[in-house]
């Protein structure tokens, strides 16, 4: 409740100041970070069309983050220096740790004001599904707009599939089911792996995630802050990690080795982000037939998927700057936008009308494998944080004890303890 106080007695005073929506942005330049350096790709083209259509307004990048973990860093130490960015794009996954830091000192922007002078709930329904909506919400407070998300997706060598004896258009949609398939598939030859679940070298704890969601399960308990997955849903999540390996055939690498061992013919299927798909596409060639499916789900009812990518905030509370930001993020989460970004990166569209024959239906007609990202997401959910902050730190933690239950130096059930054990311990 503080938080919310505070983010609306921020906005308040700025809107009170100059109403969003009245008057036009003059002469304004926003300092804009986001993360990823190869972002710049739609990121560049976005901000000069966007700066025809407003000539007042003046987009100035920032050096990209080389990560989200990164740009989450730069953000919180210029914000103490009063050198913050205008607009940030944060990743999901930091965004409460954002909200919360900032809006102690008043410096995040709550967009309500905004989106009410654009009709309110109205405007939010044409363009965004309630989930796609909710990534950039914290505490009850729409911070920010959904820019990019991607949710994990299966890469299939359709060639070994079949040699296995498998259906590359119709491949198992439960776990136990894929680890049967993997393990014909790295019986097909010596040097073949099943499958390849790359979570232990991944740079964050999405496909971590990913495994407790599909379960129905929760990243943490909301009544006591501390881990919600001290249960058979934690355990059989490893114990699924460890099967991997020691029956689908899994080599423990990282991913951009594995994506390579792919590329080359020599694994069944892959885990990894719609985003690489053009990348994939390339490794493969004409190596053998590529397919995408979508994430497997043993709970069908209360199973989902962590949804990557990022939100556009605000964190200027300059009123006239503000104003040329709601405008700037009205834009790169609209139709025309997300249908640069997509056919770039593979991502899923985030705005409900960039889907329609006027922007991206005919792409998708036509790239099969980049739309079946858009096929989950209704069972989209938000890529969590941890309370009180060192998401980064905690995840740098878990992944090495995740490490050591797929090389098998501990057990399931004392990797499950140890995560458990220092994951609350880095709760503050």
């Amino acid at each position: 409740m503080r938080l919310l106080n505070k983010l609306l007695a921020a906005g308040t005073l700025a809107i009170g100041l100059a109403a969003p929506g009245i008057g036009a942005a003059q002469d304004v330049t926003l300092n804009v970070l986001y993360n990823l350096p190869g972002f710049t790709r739609f990121h560049q083209p976005i901000a000069e069309q966007f700066e025809k259509n407003n000539p007042g307004i003046k987009i100035n990048f920032l050096a990209p983050a080389v990560a989200y973990n990164e740009g989450h860093q730069q953000v919180l130490r210029s914000a103490v220096t009063g050198d913050a960015p205008d607009v940030f794009f944060s990743g999901y996954h930091l965004l409460q740790e954002l909200t919360e830091t900032l809006s102690q000192r008043g410096q995040i922007t709550d967009l309500a004001p905004f989106i009410e002078a654009e009709g309110g709930q109205k405007f939010m329904d044409e363009n965004f599904t309630p989930q796609m909506a909710a990534l950039g919400v914290v505490n009850g407070v729409q911070v920010g707009l959904p820019v990019n998300a991607s949710s994990p997706i299966m890469f299939i060598n359709a060639d070994l599939v079949r040699k296995a004896g498998g259906d590359p258009d119709n491949m198992p949609t439960t776990w136990p089911e894929l680890i049967a398939l993997a393990a014909k598939i790295k019986a097909t030859g010596d040097n073949v792996a099943g499958m390849a679940y790359d979570i232990a070298g991944w740079p964050d704890d999405w496909l971590w995630q990913a495994m407790i969601y599909q379960q129905g399960g929760t990243l943490t308990d909301p009544a006591t802050g501390k881990v919600a997955f001290d249960n058979a849903i934690g355990l059989k999540a490893l114990q699924y990690l460890r099967a991997f390996v020691t029956e689908g055939g899994q080599p423990v690498l990282d991913w951009d080795q594995s994506r390579q061992q792919f590329g080359a013919g020599l694994t069944g299927f892959i885990f990894s982000t719609p985003a690489h798909v053009q990348t994939i596409e390339g490794l493969v060639g004409d190596r053998f037939e590529l397919k995408t499916a979508t994430f497997p789900l043993d709970n069908k009812e209360e199973g989902g998927v962590p949804t990557g990518g990022n939100a556009v905030v605000i964190l200027t509370q300059d009123k006239a700057k503000q104003e040329a930001a709601w405008k700037y993020a009205k834009w790169i989460t609209g139709p025309e936008a997300q249908s640069i970004i997509v056919p770039i990166t593979g991502y899923l569209p985030t705005n409900i009308r960039a889907t329609g024959e006027d922007f991206l239906a005919p792409y998708y007609r036509e790239h099969p494998n980049v739309a079946t990202a858009a096929r989950q997401a209704d069972k989209s959910r938000p890529w969590a944080g941890y309370p009180g902050g060192d998401s980064v730190r905690i995840w740098r933690t878990q992944r090495d004890i995740i490490g050591t239950v797929m090389r098998g130096e501990v057990s399931p059930e004392e990797g499950l303890k140890q995560l458990v054990e220092q994951t609350n311990a880095l709760i503050r």
